[in-house]
């Protein structure tokens, strides 16, 4: 993709959704911290489903704490790789109550050092809870990254240091959310749907995909 497009592609997709936001349901830091943790290799709908029981219950470090293993893993049980991911989230708990008042920390080092914690879920934290510019690479905006040609790169981190790095600064806030639904319901793994694409003009795609 050319450096004079991407302006007016990232123009385009925020005149048609303004304020995107992530999928993932929350009302804290906390509350997103946990909802992203249980996101891997699962989907928003299904982590959703689980925190509408978990978090009237539980939504504080702490409180997550006091339900155990056991409690916990009966709140989240329908989500894939439940039992680590319960572990994981009972020792990151631990270290919030421990080590950061019981409160989410705002730096990157921090974060990526909470078990089940990465890069990407550390990005997501920074950009939805703190408004930070970053961009936690999926694999929607990997994909999206590499197609339209954008950000062309062979990892996330590459991928991610690309987008930074093109993407004017007024649309990087955003940038990470705008990608990811662009990638999930219109750009999609098997087929992407040029026909309804409101940014096709602007994509290295070839050749576009015609309507069914």
């Amino acid at each position: 993709m050319k450096k004079e497009t991407i302006e007016p592609f990232f123009a385009t997709l925020k005149a048609a959704n303004p304020r995107p936001v992530t999928e993932l349901e929350y009302t804290s830091a906390f509350e997103l911290l946990v909802a992203v943790l249980l996101s891997a290799q699962a989907t928003d709908v299904s982590v959703n489903k689980a925190t509408h029981r978990l978090f009237p219950v539980a939504n504080t470090p702490q409180a997550i704490l006091d339900l155990g293993l056991e409690g916990l893993e009966g709140y989240i049980k329908t989500i894939g790789l439940y039992h680590t991911k319960a572990k994981n989230l009972l020792a990151t708990c631990k270290i919030l109550v421990e080590q950061h008042g019981g409160q989410v920390p705002r730096t990157r080092e921090a974060l990526e050092a909470l078990p089940g914690v990465g890069r990407k879920t550390a990005n997501v934290v920074l950009n939805s809870a703190f408004g930070e510019a970053t961009i936690a690479v999926d694999t929607h905006i990997f994909r999206v990254s590499n197609r339209t040609g954008l950000a062309p790169g062979k990892t996330p981190l590459e991928v991610e240091l690309k987008l930074l790095k093109r993407i004017p600064a007024e649309y990087l806030v955003d940038a990470h959310h705008w990608l990811i639904l662009h990638g999930r319901y219109v750009c999609t793994a098997r087929k992407p749907l040029c026909w309804r694409c409101g940014v096709s003009q602007f994509c290295d795609f070839t050749p576009k995909t015609p309507v069914p």
